[in-house]
């Protein structure tokens, strides 16, 4: 499955995984471990997304074993994008044992990949953030203003 970019080609072959619908999705919330979930958007329009592809397999060589990765093809990143809540692009998704971890977005310092990386391995699982529509509570005809 091409991706866009061929580095993008290239980071897909790297980590052996690429997500290309629901059910791939599925199958890899029900695998055991820890795995980031590459998003990266369009690089002509996300050009970040490239630097985040380079940074990515060095971040997994932190920690062989501990963590795996997949990387989201085009057709899909709106659907984990409304899944995880993320509203930046490109991100990295946590997920432990299929459940939401954490989000990393955009291109950042080493030392501030090295770090949440450590945090994201050590981080409970938790509920993903809301993807920011504001909710307001009905008012009654009997409310007091």
């Amino acid at each position: 499955m091409t991706m866009n970019h061929p580095l993008l080609d290239r980071l897909a072959e790297t980590v052996g995984r690429t997500l290309a619908s629901e059910a791939d999705l599925a199958a890899l919330a029900a695998e055991p471990g820890d795995w980031v979930l590459f998003c990266g958007g369009n690089p002509s329009q996300f050009p970040e997304c490239l630097d985040v592809a380079v940074v990515l397999p060095e971040l997994l060589a932190l920690r062989p074993g501990r963590l795996r990765a997949a990387v989201v093809a085009p057709g899909l990143e709106a659907a984990v994008q409304a899944r995880y809540g993320f509203s930046r692009w490109p991100s990295l998704v946590f997920l432990r044992q299929g459940d939401y971890v954490g989000t990393l977005s955009g291109m950042q310092d080493w030392t501030v990949f090295v770090a949440r990386l450590g945090e994201m391995l050590a981080a409970p699982a938790s509920r993903p953030p809301g993807i920011g529509i504001p909710v307001a509570a009905a008012q009654s005809a009997h409310a007091c203003h």
